[in-house]
């Protein structure tokens, strides 16, 4: 809250130093002090002021407009918290060990990778609760890419224009059953009781309980363009989703900005096995690799069985590995642009392939299952996944790949109707 140029902590209960003289008191020459106010930018300031007209404490920073420039989000969602009575201040408890917060700071992006807005999040470390003691249940709303597809396969069916929300405030509604203490928030901890802890009324983001919790306040961002990395362009004729900027990015990111492209991302019939006499190559980077293709084969269903082969070796990968990888870098570098194509004139019957080979794991020698779903002509779900155990026979693996398979289509049905 601003008073004038100054910022007062909206944390902070009212300070108990603070007098109500009025400036047309008779003021002690002896009394008048002067304090320099420490800043974070260049500038140093130096006041000379009754102490008796000081609100607040006066050794406590003063932060101005200027200041906050950098911090306004911040400085705008603990505002928030008091508008929405979040928490209260009280004594800590010397059987409770209140949980640590940690203030997130991230931009949001658009589809051409502009920053289009600064947010600011304030987390609870909720790894740190017990089961049974801190919460009872936990519960995670995640939504599988799967549904994404069908939900904009049906549109693209009913000729629908799909727009946007933005969750622009949530976890910040629900009450919470469970006494959960955190400690005061760096930056906004009160001069007078710094020992203090808050008991929270309401969830905050980390809690194991929060998404039980959870309310929302939604913002409209209009026609929808880009979600969760896809862009999403939506036609007459019906939708288009792929990952162009996304596959520029890590093209850029892993130093394949230039190479000849490459039309399958696999040579046929080759195998890959753990190369345990193989030349190792950097781990971590080999995961990363792998961490952003997975993510990438929500659009792009022809990397899937290559990438989900390559997953298995992030142990020790080799240079062979990291050969195949490069590999699929080459496909994508002459596919930039492929992705989904959902066309509204086409029927919408759900339609299903699978197979499954015998012993395909070179390591394990268990067989690879492989399916696909398809509205109408609308490709939304795919699968490559090696079995849990070894077949005995290639009737046992055409078996068990099929009751993953019916699976799927079971749940694909429940998200129709």
């Amino acid at each position: 809250m601003f008073d004038g140029d100054v910022f007062k902590n909206p944390f902070a209960p009212p300070s108990t130093s603070a007098a109500e003289s009025s400036s047309s008191q008779y003021v002690d020459p002896s009394n008048m002090h002067t304090f320099n106010q420490p800043y974070q930018h260049d500038y140093q300031c130096t006041k000379d002021h009754p102490l008796e007209q000081v609100i607040e404490e006066p050794s406590r920073l003063v932060l101005t407009r200027y200041q906050l420039k950098t911090d306004g989000e911040m400085c705008i969602y603990a505002l928030s918290f008091k508008k929405l009575d979040v928490w209260v201040l009280v004594p800590a408890l010397d059987n409770i060990k209140p949980l640590t917060l940690k203030w997130l700071f991230k931009n949001k992006h658009d589809e051409e990778n502009t920053i289009i807005r600064n947010k600011t999040l304030l987390v609870v470390r909720g790894y740190r609760q017990e089961e049974g003691i801190d919460f009872e249940e936990s519960f995670a709303s995640v939504a599988k890419m799967e549904a994404i597809r069908i939900f904009l396969a049906y549109t693209a069916h009913k000729s629908f224009i799909v727009f946007q929300m933005d969750v622009k405030t949530t976890f910040l509604h629900g009450s919470l059953k469970e006494d959960v203490y955190v400690c005061q928030p760096e930056g906004f901890i009160d001069a007078d009781h710094p020992s203090h802890v808050y008991k929270l009324k309401k969830a905050l983001y980390g809690l194991k309980q929060a998404p039980r919790a959870c309310r929302f306040k939604m913002l409209m961002m209009g026609k929808m363009t880009f979600f969760l990395g896809l862009q999403v362009n939506q036609s007459p004729r019906g939708i288009f989703i792929n990952h162009f900027n996304y596959v520029l990015e890590i093209l850029k990111k892993y130093g394949i900005e230039t190479c000849d492209p490459i039309g399958t991302p696999m040579e046929i019939k080759d195998k890959l096995d753990l190369d345990q006499n193989g030349t190792l190559v950097d781990a971590m980077k080999f995961r990363s690799i792998i961490g952003v293709l997975m993510y990438l084969t929500s659009s792009r269903p022809k990397i899937v069985h290559t990438t989900c082969l390559c997953a298995r070796y992030q142990a020790k990968p080799t240079e062979k590995h990291l050969n195949e990888v490069k590999r699929i870098f080459c496909n994508l570098w002459g596919t930039v642009n492929m992705g989904l194509w959902y066309t509204k004139d086409s029927g919408f019957e759900l339609t299903g392939f699978l197979d499954a080979d015998y012993a395909g794991c070179q390591d394990t020698f268990k067989s690879i299952s492989g399916g696909t779903q398809l509205l109408g002509e609308k490709l939304v779900s795919w699968s490559s996944k090696k079995q849990d155990y070894t077949a005995l026979s290639t009737a046992e693996a055409e078996y068990v790949s099929l009751s993953a398979f019916y699976a799927q289509v079971l749940w694909m049905r429940t998200q129709l109707i």
